[in-house]
C-alpha cells in the first residue's frame, strides 16, 4: 500500500511539474515574441528553467524505475535485505542500529565489489543511515553492475 501511495504521489508531483514547465515555457515564448533585445534575453533565460527541470525529472524517474526493477528482481530471488533495525518508540530508526547494519553491508560489498546485489543492500543501508547522496551513488553503482552483467560486461554474481 505504501509503495502505491509513493507512486501516486510521485506521479502527481511529476504531472504538476510538467504543467509548471509548460506554463513557464509559454511565458518564455511570449517574452521572445515581444522581439526587444531585453525580452528575448529574458525569454531565452526563462526557457532554460523548464529544460533543466525536464532533464532532472527524466533522470530521477529513470533512476527510480531502475532501482525498482532491481528491487523486484532481488525480491524474487529472496535476497532483499531483512529489516533488522531497532527503532525508537516513535518508530524512527535507531542511529546506532543503522550504523551496525551499515558496517555489515559495507563489508559485504567490499568482499564482492562486482556483485550488484551487495551494492543494492549497501544503498539501502546508506538510506537507513540517512546518507542520501551515498545511497544514491551506491544504488547507481548497483544498477550499472546489474546492467553490465546483463549485457555480458560484469559478473553479477551472488
Amino acid at each position: 500500500m505504501t509503495s502505491m501511495r509513493a507512486k501516486l504521489t510521485y506521479l502527481t508531483l511529476a504531472v504538476l511539474l510538467v504543467f509548471y514547465f509548460l506554463l513557464v515555457g509559454s511565458r518564455g515564448v511570449l517574452l521572445i515574441q515581444q522581439g526587444t533585445p531585453v525580452t528575448v534575453a529574458f525569454g531565452a533565460a526563462v526557457l532554460v528553467l523548464p529544460l533543466i527541470g525536464i532533464w532532472f525529472l527524466w533522470h530521477t524517474t529513470r533512476f527510480a524505475r531502475n532501482a525498482g526493477r532491481l528491487a523486484r528482481e532481488l525480491e524474487a530471488e529472496g535476497g532483499l535485505p531483512v529489516d533488522e533495525l531497532r527503532r525508537t518508540p516513535s518508530g524512527r530508526i535507531d542511529r546506532e542500529s543503522a550504523d551496525e547494519v551499515f558496517a555489515k553491508r559495507k563489508a559485504e560489498a567490499e568482499r564482492d565489489p562486482a556483485n550488484w546485489r551487495s551494492w543494492f543492500r549497501l544503498a539501502v543501508a546508506y538510506h537507513d543511515a540517512r546518507d542520501t547522496p551515498r545511497a544514491r551513488k551506491a544504488m547507481q553503482h548497483a544498477i550499472s553492475l546489474h546492467d553490465g552483467a546483463r549485457d555480458g560486461h560484469g559478473s553479477g554474481t551472488r
